[in-house]
């Protein structure tokens, strides 16, 4: 199947038609103002001068910076699981399974359909290798990122792709002469630079196509051009397309079925009238795109940013701050009024200048005076904290939440607090929900493009290599679920009360209660479990 790359521009067209239409302003030009805003730059064309200060008193930013951090303030954890697969295996099972993993001719010992048991401990140790994997891609700035782009413009994407040139480290033979190469990376991308084949319908998966527009150097785009066969008119097409050294690169994803009957998504990549790379089968059966929408729209598949909404309020109060800034200057410093005739010499504001004034007293008492400003209302100061708190306290972001408050103790605080953020539980349902989206598509790279390689584990046996041979679990659906750990340093001090509780109890013991610590209490604790075996190590030995 052919496909002419005016047609996927002519998709693309109708892509920046609909966000166009998208609210009074647009998504492109919405989108530019509300960064503006949330950085700070909120006199933008304002045309009010340079003759008096211009106070900006951000209290978007404050929100956002907020919100955020409550979205990410809780230690969340990604569990894999096959469908239609019981995970019940025990403890003793696990051991023994973990021990088959550990020989060098794992493989060859099982059968070739995986059984339940084998499943079971592989989708356990799949969550370990996300955590390995979310470390690897920079995963806490990506979404720190992510989530910016949500709030700025309404919709924050992820989009994973396949990095052929990634050096694992990892070999296919046992003499280490032919390295493995390629592993997932994964990209933050603008809203304003992805189109979805059908903007009203909210599922990614439903969507016809999605199209990724990126600028990119012509050198590049000319490489890739060549490396896929292109011929010299299609080259010369590909420079007539470039400006300022750089070419509109319009990348193509959608769904057909392949030779097995299987959905697949394909890829294509093309200029406005010249195609790129070929359409191929990247063999993955989901889309690469994961969104996270900061406020859903039910009539698109955009989402919409808050701070679209608090720019008028944010408006109103800097120009009452600056009013009010102004008219403390105007006190202080009133306008002087001179009288020309008899003041001769020149005048300035520097403390003890002598004036020389020609004439009688009256002369004199009337040559220079001082313009009296009408007295500034108090209750104009108090409008301005009443337009702050009231906004704060709307957007969730009241005195309770940020802090601010003084309770009277810790337990007071920790109930205001949990219930001041109860709102923001709806943001983080559906951030959590983008973190299953995105690990459901890493899994899918996983089973088709690993084939059969060692990938890292970092879990209590320390980090080891586990012998993974994809093709064992390509038919599984694979699901991934969330789960969300302490939030804050109050649920990570109530933890450690429970622990040393059991601990002094007896329910516990010494390695259980190490282990179950939150991270960062105590400095160097694997350094601590090491002292403690070699401390048991004599007294096991003895029995």
């Amino acid at each position: 199947m052919k496909i002419n790359p005016n047609e996927i521009f002519k998709e693309y067209e109708n892509g920046v038609s609909f966000k166009e239409s998208i609210g009074s302003r647009g998504l492109y030009e919405q989108t530019k103002i509300n960064e503006r805003f949330f950085i700070g730059d909120q006199w933008h064309g304002a045309k009010c001068g340079n003759d008096r200060p211009l106070v900006r008193h951000n209290i978007i930013k404050r929100i956002g910076d907020f919100k955020m951090a409550q979205v990410l303030s809780s230690p969340i954890s990604v569990n894999f699981s096959a469908d239609g697969v019981p995970n019940t295996v025990g403890i003793k099972g696990k051991k023994r399974l973990y021990d088959r993993v550990m020989e060098s001719n794992y493989i060859k010992d099982f059968s070739d359909k995986a059984d339940n048991d084998e499943i079971g401990l592989v989708m356990s140790l799949l969550s370990a290798y996300q955590k390995v994997t979310a470390e690897r891609v920079g995963l806490n700035t990506i979404c720190s990122t992510l989530l910016k782009n949500a709030y700025v413009s309404g919709t924050g994407i992820l989009y994973t792709y396949w990095d052929q040139e990634i050096n694992t480290g990892l070999y296919a033979d046992d003499t280490q002469n032919t390295a493995i190469k390629g592993d997932i990376r994964c990209e933050v991308l603008d809203a304003t630079n992805v189109y979805f084949g059908d903007p009203v319908l909210t599922s990614v998966e439903e969507q016809p196509y999605i199209i990724i527009a990126s600028r990119q150097s012509i050198l590049s785009v000319l490489g890739e051009a060549e490396c896929f066969g292109a011929d010299k008119i299609s080259l010369n097409r590909i420079k007539s397309s470039a400006i300022d050294g750089k070419v509109l690169v319009l990348t193509k994803l959608f769904k057909t079925k392949n030779d097995n009957g299987e959905t697949t998504i394909k890829c294509v990549k093309a200029t406005e009238n010249a195609t790129v790379r070929p359409m191929f089968d990247t063999e993955l059966h989901l889309y690469p795109l994961s969104i996270f929408n900061w406020e859903t729209r039910s009539d698109r598949i955009y989402g919409e940013s808050e701070i679209t909404y608090l720019i008028p309020n944010q408006i109103a109060i800097n120009r009452m701050i600056t009013a009010q800034v102004w008219a403390s200057m105007i006190s202080g410093m009133p306008m002087m009024v001179v009288n020309g005739d008899t003041v001769s010499g020149e005048l300035t504001n520097d403390p003890g200048q002598i004036i020389k004034i020609y004439g009688s007293n009256e002369d004199v008492s009337g040559a220079i005076g001082y313009v009296t400003p009408p007295d500034f209302s108090s209750n104009f100061t108090q409008s301005i904290s009443d337009l702050i708190n009231n906004t704060l306290t709307q957007s969730g972001a009241n005195e309770v939440a940020l802090g601010d408050s003084k309770p009277d103790n810790a337990t007071a605080l920790i109930t205001m607090q949990r219930a001041a953020t109860l709102p923001l539980q709806l943001i983080k349902n559906r951030f959590y929900a983008f973190v299953e989206d995105f690990s459901r598509v890493w899994v899918d790279f996983w089973i088709t493009k690993y084939g059969n390689r060692r990938i890292k584990i970092e879990d209590e046996n320390g980090i080891w290599y586990m012998p993974f041979n994809a093709e064992r679990y390509k038919n599984l659906m694979i699901t991934a679920k969330v789960e969300v750990g302490a939030d804050n340093v109050y649920s990570a001090a109530e933890s450690v009360n429970t622990l040393t509780s059991l601990y002094e109890k007896g329910i516990i013991n010494k390695r259980q209660y190490l282990k179950r610590l939150p991270v960062g209490v105590i400095p160097d604790i694997s350094g601590l479990m090491l002292e403690l075996e070699e401390e048991e190590a004599p007294e096991n030995d003895s029995k």
